[in-house]
């Protein structure tokens, strides 16, 4: 039996644990700006639609730099990169709250700076994927993959209370040293504990390093199996673009959660600052409770029908029961039992989060960073898509629309992964 408790040592769950932490810190400082926006409207009279474009600039730059970002996880290792990566973003949370009252220029200023954070931030995931592809055996893939991206829900969830607090008590730039803060600290501890390879580990036992090494599967070895990407095999592989166009789909639906679900809840539903705070924390709840439970069912699928269920199947079911539950949730006409079933919606999205993540890392092997950077490209396409096509198209067509579109996207989504096989791997050993 392999869990965390296990005999065989738990300096890999560390490493895993440290991860959640940087990603719930990552989804603290993008979504904090949702909740701040209503007081940066205010200050430097912006409009919905502009501050879509905001909200688009990061992901912009989130999305352009999720392929050079696996790229330099491959090739330098994600102890380095994560590090730098949250010295970047701690740098430019903190350029935000430094943005003078008045400022003439603000909106091209908070454009450029945002869509410098994402650059900052692209790194994260490609280097968590290139650090599961070292470190974890594939049969535990699912529930550590599910482990880190809990933290998008948990930072996503702990944000509207937070965010809302400092707000009302300190100010809107207070929020953005707070983060800056936090995200610096984490960058530093996580250099201090991680390395690149389990080999390279004080900490590490033979046990468990023998262990990882019996449950990883055959990878080329050397610096210039890393250097030499297969770009053309990457982007002709059927599973990499089946990957990429499904995660396009989770994303668009991710990102209105976001960027325009606290809004939603206080401009549309008419819920007040602070309910809107609370309800606004139940489908990142759902996202940091799907997203390891997904893991774990993924991981014993896996292990009693292999990977087509356990990854794709699970995978497929999760997102399209998504779109079930956000078609309906446009139905309800009460605020609070919507957000209730909306928030399933975003629980049945990320039970498949784990398989993304699980896949690439079994297709990509040595280039796992790289082909992790291709699939979060399109997810992050998707983002800065529903920031900027969300409120044009509720302005349009009301506001069902936006969740309407998600789901049809979801069932899409769904049916992709019906042409990926995650046994067939990019470079075979």
């Amino acid at each position: 039996m392999t869990t965390m408790d296990s005999p065989k040592g738990r300096v890999r769950w560390s490493l895993i644990g440290c991860m959640f932490a940087i990603s719930a810190i990552a989804y603290l400082d993008r979504v904090n700006i949702s909740i701040a926006a209503g007081s940066i409207q205010r200050e430097f009279g912006l409009d919905n639609v502009q501050l879509g474009w905001v909200f688009s600039a990061f992901l912009l730059g989130y999305a352009l730099f999720q392929t050079p970002g696996g790229w330099l996880a491959d090739r330098f290792g994600p102890r380095k990169i994560v590090t730098l990566g949250t010295i970047w973003w701690g740098v430019f949370t903190a350029l935000t709250a430094l943005m003078p009252a008045g400022f003439g220029a603000a909106l091209a200023a908070l454009l450029l700076v945002r869509l410098a954070l994402g650059v900052g931030e692209a790194v994260l995931y490609p280097a968590s994927n290139r650090m599961v592809a070292s470190w974890i055996p594939s049969q535990e893939r699912g529930i550590a993959n599910g482990i880190i991206f809990a933290g998008v829900g948990a930072g996503a969830g702990i944000t509207p209370p937070l965010i809302t607090y400092i707000l009302v008590n300190y100010g809107w730039r207070w929020s953005f040293w707070v983060c800056a803060l936090i995200g610096l600290a984490a960058g530093a501890i996580w250099f201090w504990i991680a390395r690149d390879r389990p080999e390279q580990h004080p900490r590490m036992s033979r046990e468990e390093l023998a262990h990882i090494q019996a449950g990883l599967p055959p990878q080329k070895s050397g610096d210039s199996a890393r250097r030499a990407v297969p770009w053309g095999r990457i982007f002709s592989s059927k599973e990499v673009l089946a990957l990429t166009f499904s995660y396009f789909s989770f994303g668009y639906v991710a990102y209105i959660f976001y960027t325009w679900f606290f809004i939603y809840l206080s401009n549309v539903r008419g819920l007040d600052l602070k309910a809107s705070a609370w309800y606004a924390m139940l489908p990142f709840i759902a996202m940091a409770t799907c997203s390891p439970l997904g893991g774990w069912i993924g991981d014993q699928l896996t292990r009693k029908y292999g990977k087509r269920v356990g990854r794709c199947g699970l995978a497929g079911v999760g997102i399209g029961c998504a779109a079930v539950f956000l078609a309906l949730g446009t139905q309800a006409a009460d605020a609070r039992l919507a957000t209730l079933v909306l928030a399933g919606g975003a629980g049945a999205l990320f039970l498949s989060t784990s398989s993304f993540w699980s896949v690439t890392a079994d297709v990509g092997g040595n280039y796992a960073g790289t082909v992790s950077g291709v699939m979060n490209t399109g997810n992050q396409l998707a983002g800065a898509l529903t920031a900027s096509l969300t409120p044009v198209i509720a302005n349009q067509f009301g506001w069902n629309a936006p969740f309407l579109v998600a789901a049809t996207l979801c069932a899409f989504g769904a049916l992709a992964w019906f042409l990926v096989d995650p046994g067939r791997a990019l470079v075979k050993s």
